[in-house]
């Protein structure tokens, strides 16, 4: 069943809001080359817009963000980026706690434990249970993260939960209760810094997605850049599936 788009004026401007929208976080890293800035740079200062990225996201009435932070296979990345990133997912669980309880938003996280640190599980699940009964918004970070990883995880649960015969009834709505998240599928995908691909990022809730793919790399994709891709959005022919206009 495809969400249903809300419309609201921006600029004189009639443009619909998805419910759901996806984010990879792309560019950080080429960011702080042209700046002559380490890559660690390069993802403080996308961490930095995410929060601002985020609050005007969830002010122009989006319900689900999905973040793409962390892959499983960046962890294929230098140490000392990777220890990077973990400390900065830590200090995000630790000191936004007020910023998302004053925001009214629930955080969740989607991803496999192994091989988080340990400092991360806990952080990730305080957060998770401090922020569970806020009902504003969901800002859903995918953590140590990938698609198929998820639907063969799903697929290990049906087989040890059900028998056969409930396996033989099982509906794609089903289906979808057992991936790490019970989430509305994705209506808008955004990748800024130009790539077109979707690296394993959320294969069953993308399926009728738009994608949006915007040069500007994360930390300098603003407000601005955000409501631009609404236009975007809301101009595209949503058929999911059907025949229309024949």
């Amino acid at each position: 069943m495809p969400n249903m788009d809300k419309a609201i004026s921006i600029n004189n401007q009639l443009v619909k809001i998805p419910t759901h929208v996806a984010i990879i976080v792309d560019g950080n890293g080429r960011w702080a080359k042209e700046r002559g800035l380490t890559r660690m740079k390069g993802h403080d200062a996308g961490f930095k817009n995410l929060k601002k990225l985020a609050n005007h996201i969830f002010d122009r009435g989006v319900k689900v963000i999905s973040f793409y932070v962390f892959s499983t296979e960046n962890f294929k990345r230098s140490e000392e980026e990777v220890s990077h990133l973990m400390d900065i997912f830590v200090k995000m669980c630790r000191f936004e706690l007020k910023t998302f309880m004053k925001n009214n938003i629930r955080v969740i996280f989607s991803g496999a434990d192994e091989p988080l640190p340990k400092k991360v599980i806990e952080a990730r699940d305080w957060i998770a249970d401090q922020t569970k009964e806020n009902t504003g918004g969901i800002m859903n970070f995918c953590l140590n993260y990938g698609g198929r990883a998820e639907i063969v995880n799903a697929v290990k649960r049906i087989a040890a939960e059900k028998n056969p015969e409930e396996i033989a009834e099982l509906t794609e709505q089903d289906f979808a209760k057992y991936l790490y998240q019970d989430l509305p599928d994705v209506d808008f995908m955004i990748r800024t810094s130009g790539e077109q691909r979707l690296s394993n990022f959320l294969l069953w809730q993308n399926s009728y997605a738009e994608f949006y793919f915007p040069e500007t790399k994360f930390p300098d994709f603003n407000a601005e850049d955000f409501d631009q891709a609404l236009i975007e959005y809301t101009r595209r022919d949503r058929r999911f599936g059907a025949i229309k206009n024949a």
